[in-house]
């Protein structure tokens, strides 16, 4: 670790800017608060149509016909419970997550949470670090800022002493210490750093389809209000007073309340909010609700090697001097690597040193650094400058490129097929070269980055690193499901196909993975020819961020759905632009900081729950949706029809509630959290429309006919009807919950039992005006039923016929 003791504040002085108030503390919750719960659920303009309607019938009419109302504060409370207890959960993992600071203090680093840092503070900045304060920076080596989340800008950008840097950017290479310039509201982007916590209502494609649904029946309600007001205005005086405009009111306030999908939007986001709570259980944090649905719509999944087939975790296998190297420099080569990895800020330095420590690598000095590059993953190689020469230390790919252009290239062959062989065994190889030159000097102070023609070879090391012993099962799911999985790494691309491979990796149709070395791929990265080797090949290597992030683009412009996980700096602009991000818990904080879902603990055999979350609920609200929108569509035909045939309505709203609750309310809940394992297929609104809409005029229709039979205007009519119409209600729910599992019958047999108990009981049969039907008003009500069911069956079959979507 660098020495900054000479920076940094004292304790009194810390204390002081707290007491001032000059803290990175913001008041500011990890997701949202109870009250903005409450307000989401409780002030919709569906509910403020329904409050409007309740008050009318309590002022015109009787109570009983404003139990509508008590469904929808159900509703809201069910919703409310439901939401603040997934955000408690959410907000109990996201303090396990929060991002520290390393601080010097008294002469002495302090990690702390960032929450803590103060004005002045002196902020140690490394690699992978996401920076959470403004600040001016004091000392740099090599550092190199990420500022795209403000800047939209891709290309890391060079930061010098007197330069300044902002929160909501990140450290991709080198490292440094800022003075924090700025802290708390203050700061120019402030929050962006807790962006990851904040809870957030992205699109999905259910709600789309839901949105466009609510968006044409907020068209329609107020010339279908007006209309059914009228028509029953009218009605009411037509034969000397046997309805008032009181009744007439009421009845046009069931045929609005009867069109409008009251739970359905809650459902939705109970269930998001359900599934994140659960999912939160197996350690994944769900930063976007939609996001569990959005994984279940992935098609293509582009994993980093590191975290997700392998631990991370990584040893030497081995020192490898190249034959021919003057003992000068072979016996330099210890010290010279102890000095390019002693800040031991990722892997592959943690593994240097720990093999120095362990004498596997001799280090007989610690020579004077004069100079250094620090590494980059787009250049993918480090310098220093240590007695008037230079040393780099990198990709053997890239350096043999160099090294057979000069006076080196003797050895180039041999250890092209010497990396190529540990490379075939899975193992990474990294190589140590040496140049009598120096790097001239930039104008910002830094070192030109071309590698000199001078370079020779002399040391290659060996790594070996652990794969996940859940990978081979975790990929044999995603090939049984059908999502075509890409490994895009920055490693040796033989070595990624080989690390692949062994944990079973296949091309689609069951061959060997296809590599891909990313540095022959086009320059041009939107090119067609990119998209083609993206499109035909599962293995790639050397890759860049810029490359990673074409990629990702270049399957989206295919029309794939596309989730990325990774851990590394150098997967964050991919993780930004991919429909789904998935950092590893143990990433860096900027690869979480743009990630919709945190593996918290980091393990990689989680991925098939979140899958099957997120296919639970797309398939089990698919099933719901097309129960309330045939509700809307049955109400507005029979609101339509009515007005037309200048007909008293034929329900009261007490009639759609006790419909309602049997047949779509109490049941869509519980299809809606259970099971499902269907697989995803595209088209959700076009299948529920295609049912909804045809059951919807059937059961109208079956609903009119009944009535105008037993007698329009009539209790009794009002009851056969009321039956003929549950009845069909029913059937289409039986075919929704197809197939008929145990619990599924077990819920049909339920409301059609209380549907048959709401008659013979005479207090509710009572309570919702309806009349026992007499011998022959039963045989229209089978008649009726019997057409209803059949004609439902017949639309569900033909939209099976043409769609791809069977029940699960």
């Amino acid at each position: 670790m660098a020495d900054y003791s000479t920076y940094g504040l004292s304790t009194q002085d810390v204390r002081t800017r707290v007491q001032n108030g000059q803290i990175n503390a913001v008041e500011e919750q990890t997701s949202r608060s109870l009250s903005s719960i409450a307000r989401a659920n409780i002030f919709t303009l569906f509910n403020a149509i329904l409050v409007g309607a309740m008050a009318t019938v309590l002022l015109v009419g009787t109570w009983k016909d404003a139990v509508f109302g008590g469904v929808m504060i159900v509703n809201a409370v069910i919703g409310i419970v439901s939401e603040w207890k997934a955000k408690r959960t959410l907000d109990e993992l996201a303090i396990v997550d929060a991002a520290r600071a390393t601080v010097w203090r008294d002469g002495n680093s302090v990690e702390i949470p960032f929450d803590e840092v103060v004005l002045d503070d002196a902020v140690e900045l490394t690699l992978g670090d996401r920076i959470g304060v403004d600040g001016t920076v004091m000392e740099a080596s090599g550092l190199e800022v990420d500022e795209s989340m403000l800047t939209g800008e891709s290309h890391p950008v060079r930061k010098n002493p007197g330069d300044p840097v902002l929160a909501g950017t990140s450290v991709v290479a080198g490292s440094g210490l800022i003075v924090a310039t700025a802290v708390g509201e203050d700061l120019y982007a402030q929050g962006i750093t807790r962006q990851v916590k904040a809870f957030t209502r992205t699109t999905s494609e259910i709600q789309k389809g839901i949105d466009a649904v609510l968006r044409v029946i907020s068209f329609l309600i107020l010339p279908v209000v007006a209309l059914l007001a009228w028509t029953q205005w009218t009605v009411s005086g037509a034969d000397g007073g046997t309805f008032d405009w009181r009744h007439g009111l009421v009845l046009a306030v069931a045929g609005v309340v009867g069109m409008i999908p009251q739970g359905l939007v809650l459902l939705t986001s109970m269930n998001f909010a359900v599934g994140s709570a659960k999912l939160a259980r197996q350690d994944v944090l769900v930063q976007e609700l939609p996001a569990v649905e959005v994984l279940a719509r992935v098609d293509a999944l582009c994993l980093d090697k590191t975290g997700t087939l392998t631990t991370g975790g990584i040893r030497l296998h081995g020192l490898h001097i190249v034959e021919g190297t003057a003992a000068a420099l072979s016996e330099h080569a210890g010290n010279i690597l102890a000095l390019l990895n002693k800040e031991s800020s990722n892997a592959t330095a943690a593994a240097v040193m720990e093999a120095i420590a362990n004498d596997t690598i001799p280090v007989t000095q610690r020579p004077q650094e004069e100079w250094s590059i620090a590494f980059s993953s787009a250049r993918k190689w480090a310098a220093l400058g240590v007695s008037g020469t230079s040393w780099y230390f990198g990709a053997p790919e890239i350096l043999l490129d160099a090294i057979a252009d000069g006076p080196g290239a003797a050895v180039v062959e041999q250890l092209r097929a010497s990396v190529s062989e540990h490379a075939d065994q899975g193992r990474r190889v990294l190589l140590l070269a040496h140049s009598s030159s120096v790097p001239g000097e930039t104008e910002d102070g830094g070192r030109d980055e071309k590698l000199p023609r001078d370079l020779h070879a002399v040391a290659m090391l060996t790594f070996e690193e652990d794969l996940r012993p859940d990978a081979a099962d975790t990929l044999a799911y995603f090939r049984e499901q059908g999502v075509r999985v890409r490994v895009i790494s920055g490693d040796n691309p033989s070595t990624v196909a080989a690390l692949a491979q062994m944990v079973g990796l296949t091309t689609p149709g069951g061959e060997a993975v296809r590599v891909c070395d990313a540095r022959t791929l086009p320059e041009d990265l939107e090119s067609a020819a990119f998209a083609s080797a993206i499109r035909n090949h599962d293995v790639f290597g050397r890759v860049t961020p810029e490359q990673k992030r074409a990629m990702v683009r270049a399957l989206q412009e295919d029309d794939h759905c596309v989730a990325m996980t990774g851990d590394g700096v150098n997967d964050a602009l991919a993780l930004k632009d991919a429909d789904l991000g998935i950092a590893m818990g143990n990433g860096a904080p900027a690869t979480k900081a743009v990630s919709q879902i945190v593996l918290v603990g980091g393990e990689f055999s989680v991925l098939p729950g979140v899958v099957a979350e997120g296919r639970r609920i797309i398939a089990n609200m698919e099933r719901v949706s097309s129960l309330f929108l045939t509700k809307t569509m049955y109400s507005l035909v029979l609101a339509l029809t009515t007005s037309l045939l200048l007909w008293p309505y034929p329900f009261l709203p007490r009639h759609f509630t006790y419909i309602g609750v049997l047949t779509i309310g109490l049941p869509a809940f519980a299809i809606a959290l259970g099971p499902n394992t269907r697989r995803y297929v595209p088209g959700f609104l076009k299948r529920t429309l295609s049912v909804a809409i045809p059951a919807g005029v059937i059961l109208a229709g079956v609903a009119l006919l009944a009535y105008w039979y037993v007698g329009i205007g009539t209790i009794e009519g009002q009851s056969v009807a009321t039956l003929s119409l549950m009845a069909g209600a029913l059937w289409l729910l039986s075919i929704t919950a197809r197939p008929l599992v145990g619990w599924r019958i077990g819920l049909l047999l339920a409301m059609g039992g209380a549907a048959v108990l709401g008659f013979l009981v005479p207090i509710t049969r009572h309570f919702f005006a309806l009349e026992w039907p007499t011998g022959e008003q039963w045989s229209v009500i089978g008649v009726m039923a019997l057409v209803a069911c059949m004609l439902i069956e017949v639309v569900y079959r033909v939209q099976q016929h043409f769609t791809t979507a069977p029940n699960a």
